[in-house]
C-alpha cells in the first residue's frame, strides 16, 4: 500500500522520476551535508588562517561573518529563485557556484579574496538546504514523510556537530586550505549525480511556467530589504560582542538599518502580489509554531555546540580536535534516535513528540549546570550524548508537521522560512550565549575575588599550602591563585549560560499544547490544501 501510495504521488511534484525516492534522498543530500558542513568547520582554523595570510585572528572572523551574512541573505529568497529559475537548475546552480567558491576559498592568496570567495560560498550554499527541503516534501506522501525528513535530519543536525572535529583534524594533519579544498571533488561528484538522477517533474515545470507568464516580475524593493534586514541583522549579530554592542557606532547603525528594513519588509511583501518571501504563510497557525520551535532547535544545537568545546578547551585545557570529539558521542546519539523519530513521525500527534523532545532538553540542560571544572572527558561526553538523542525527535516532526495545510505550490517558499528560522535560531544562539557568558564571566570573577580575605582562614591555609608546594615564591602563589580563579569563574558562566538556555525551553514547551494535531492525528491525515 505504501509504495503503491508512492507511486501515485510521484505523478505531482516527486523529484524522484523513474528513480527510487530513497536514491534521491542520498543523492541530494550529499551537498547539503557539505554546505551545512561549512557553517562550522571554518571556525576552528581561524588561527591557522591568520598566521598563513598574515592577519590577526580578529580580522580573520570575517571569513566567518562573509559566509553568514550571504547564507542569511540568500536563504529567506531561495524559494522565489528556484520557483522562478527552475527547481532542479537552481538547486544545481547552487552546487556548481558552492564547489567553484570552495576551490577560491582553498587557493585565496590573501584576506580579501578570501572574503569574496567566502560570500559567494554562502550565496550558493544557501540554496541547498531548502531546495533538498521541498524536494522531499513533494517526493514523498505525508505519511512516509517523517522517514524521509529522518534523512535530512543527519545532514543539518550532525553537519555542525562534525564540523570542528573534522576541520580541527583537516588543519592538524595537513593545511587549513584542505578545509575548503575538500568541497570540490565531493561537489563534482554531486553535481553530475543530481543532474543525471533527479527529476524536474511536469507539474514543477506547469507551475514556473505560470508564474513566468507575462514575463518575470522581480520585488526588486522585496530583495533589497532581505538584503539589507537580514545582512545586517546577522553582521550585528556575530559582531555585537567583539564591537562591545551599542557602545558602539557600528553595531548602532547596523542593527537601525536591519531594523526599518524589517520592519518595512513586512508591510512591503503582505500587500505585494508576487513577494520574494510569502509571509501570508504565517496566517497558518501550524506553521508559525513550528517555526518558532524550529528557532529554538537551532538557538539550543548551535548555542551549545560554541559553549560545549569552548568550555573544554578554556577550562579543562583540551585541543580544539579533543573538545570536538567531545561532541561526537552526541552525533552517534543522534544517528541512533533519527530512525525512531522517523517511524513515529506520521504516525502519532507531533506534540507528544515534541513536548517530552523539550522536556528532554531542559533536562539535558539542567544536568550540565551541575558540571564541575574537574569532569571528565566522560562526563562531558555523556552530558552532550543526553541533549543529542532528543534532537531528531525535534527537528523530524517539526520539518513534517511544517508543511500540513499549506497549499503545494508553497513548499519551496515554507522550506525557505524554515531554514531561515533554523539559521536565525542558530546565530542569536551563539551570539546570545557569548554574550551572557562574558556578562556572567564579569560578575562571577569578582565575586570570588570580593570572597578572597585574608581574614578568612580558608584563603589564608590555601595559601599557606600552596607556597609551600611552590617554594615559597609569593608572587608564584597569587600567579596560581589568579589562574583558578578565573577557571572557576569561568565553569561557573558556563553553567549560567546553560541554566538560562534551559529557562527558554521550558518557556516555548507549553507553546506547541496550541498546534492543531493533523486530521486523524497520524500521517494518513497530513495532505495538503491544493
Amino acid at each position: 500500500m505504501a509504495s503503491a501510495a508512492a507511486q501515485q504521488w510521484h505523478g505531482e511534484r516527486s523529484a524522484a522520476g523513474a528513480y527510487s525516492p530513497w536514491l534521491i534522498v542520498a543523492l541530494i543530500s550529499i551537498p547539503t551535508f557539505m554546505e551545512v558542513l561549512d557553517t562550522s568547520i571554518a571556525n576552528v582554523s581561524l588561527d591557522h588562517i591568520a598566521g598563513g595570510l598574515s592577519i590577526t585572528t580578529d580580522q580573520a572572523t570575517w571569513v566567518l561573518t562573509s559566509y553568514l551574512v550571504a547564507n542569511a541573505i540568500i536563504i529567506p529568497i531561495s524559494g522565489w529563485l528556484s520557483d522562478a529559475i527552475g527547481r532542479k537548475r537552481y538547486f544545481l546552480i547552487s552546487i556548481a557556484l558552492f564547489t567553484l567558491s570552495s576551490l577560491m576559498c582553498g587557493m585565496a592568496p590573501n584576506l580579501s579574496t578570501l572574503v569574496i570567495a567566502r560570500v559567494l560560498q554562502g550565496i550558493g550554499g544557501g540554496g541547498l538546504a531548502p531546495v533538498e527541503q521541498s524536494m522531499l516534501a513533494d517526493t514523498f506522501p505525508p505519511a512516509q514523510r517523517g522517514m524521509a525528513f529522518a534523512a535530512f535530519a543527519i545532514v543539518v543536525v550532525v553537519g555542525p556537530v562534525l564540523g570542528p572535529t573534522l576541520g580541527g583534524y583537516i588543519t592538524e594533519v595537513a593545511s587549513w586550505h584542505w578545509v575548503f579544498l575538500i568541497n570540490v571533488p565531493v561537489g563534482i561528484a554531486a553535481f553530475f549525480l543530481v543532474e543525471i538522477f533527479v527529476d524536474e517533474p511536469e507539474r514543477v515545470k506547469q507551475d514556473r511556467a505560470e508564474k513566468l507568464q507575462g514575463g518575470l516580475r522581480i520585488d526588486y524593493i522585496g530583495v533589497l530589504l532581505v538584503a539589507l534586514g537580514l545582512g545586517f541583522f546577522e553582521l550585528t549579530l556575530d559582531r555585537g560582542l567583539r564591537e562591545d554592542w551599542f557602545s558602539s557606532g557600528f553595531i548602532i547603525t547596523t542593527a537601525a538599518i536591519s531594523a526599518s528594513s524589517l520592519i518595512a519588509l513586512v508591510f512591503w511583501e503582505l500587500n505585494h502580489e508576487d513577494p520574494v518571501i510569502d509571509l501570508r504563510l504565517l496566517k497558518n497557525r501550524n506553521f508559525s509554531l513550528t517555526l518558532l520551535v524550529m528557532g529554538i532547535t537551532g538557538l539550543i544545537l548551535f548555542g551549545t555546540t560554541q559553549l560545549i568545546p569552548q568550555m573544554l578547551q578554556q577550562v579543562l585545557g583540551y585541543s580544539s580536535f579533543q573538545a570536538g570529539l567531545a561532541l561526537t558521542a552526541g552525533g552517534v546519539a543522534t544517528l541512533v534516535a533519527v530512525p525512531f523519530a522517523g517511524r513515529l513521525t506520521g504516525k502519532v500527534d507531533p506534540r507528544l513528540l515534541l513536548i517530552p523532545a523539550l522536556l528532554v532538553q531542559a533536562a539535558a540542560l539542567w544536568n550540565m549546570t551541575h558540571l564541575s571544572a574537574d569532569i571528565s572527558f566522560h562526563d562531558a561526553a555523556i552530558a552532550r550524548l543526553y541533549q543529542a538523542m532528543a534532537l531528531p525527535f525535534l527537528f523530524v516532526p517539526i520539518n513534517a508537521v511544517a508543511y500540513v495545510g499549506l497549499p503545494q505550490n508553497k513548499t519551496a517558499q515554507a522550506s525557505s522560512l524554515l531554514n531561515v528560522a533554523r539559521n536565525l535560531g542558530g546565530t542569536i544562539g551563539i551570539s546570545s550565549a557569548q554574550t551572557m557568558f562574558a556578562s556572567a564571566l564579569q560578575r562571577n570573577q569578582a565575586n570570588l575575588v570580593d570572597k578572597l580575605s585574608p581574614l578568612d582562614p580558608n584563603y589564608n591555609d590555601w595559601v599557606g599550602k600552596a607556597s609551600g608546594a611552590l617554594g615559597g615564591d609569593p608572587n608564584t602563589t597569587l600567579a596560581v591563585l589568579y589562574g583558578q580563579v578565573q577557571r572557576q569563574a569561568a565553569m561557573l558562566s558556563f553553567l549560567d549560560v546553560f541554566h538560562s538556555l534551559m529557562i527558554v525551553v521550558l518557556i516555548v514547551t507549553p507553546l506547541v499544547l496550541l498546534m492543531r494535531p493533523p486530521k486523524g492525528g497520524g500521517g494518513e491525515g497530513q495532505g495538503m490544501m491544493h
